[in-house]
């Protein structure tokens, strides 16, 4: 999809914000007919617009209360390596999102764990699977804004 009009951009902020949102609902939020916003939903999902639509959980509530995130200095920097730890930590659950990064640090990973004990088994984990040059973590001890809704305004 090359662009989105104000109504895609109406629709995709509503289904961001609930993506179980019944048709009927979502029409009458943006202002069309069910059946034109199935359209438009079903376009945006042919085009890629929307990758899939997931239900977000409460971490704590189901046990996972501690957020690291691990910064990761690669042992070598080379095709077979970088192979390995994608394999690595594609096959780690708990973690929820691995980057290649410019400056100091090579990667950066989120994790979601129980707790330290649990944090230093996931460690364990990632060091006997892959040979790191450094590993260092922080972990969050207040999440001030998380959201998974992207700015609209702008597309």
């Amino acid at each position: 999809m090359s662009t989105l009009d104000d109504i895609d951009r109406r629709i995709l902020t509503e289904l961001q914000r609930d993506a179980a949102l019944a048709l009927d609902a979502l029409g009458e939020r943006v202002g069309l007919s069910r059946n034109a916003c199935w359209r438009r939903v079903k376009a945006l999902e042919a085009s890629g617009v929307i990758a899939k639509r997931v239900a977000l959980l409460d971490p704590a509530k189901l046990g996972l209360g501690l957020t690291v995130f691990l910064q990761i200095r690669a042992a070598r920097h080379d095709a077979g390596w970088l192979a390995q730890f994608a394999r690595a930590t594609r096959a780690l659950p708990e973690v929820q999102g691995v980057y290649r990064m410019s400056g100091d640090l090579d990667y950066l990973i989120r994790a979601q764990v129980a707790d330290m004990a649990d944090y230093d088994r996931l460690y364990q984990t990632l060091i006997a699977r892959v040979p790191m040059g450094d590993v260092s973590a922080s972990f969050v001890m207040e999440e001030i804004k998380h959201t998974t809704e992207l700015p609209l305004t702008r597309a």
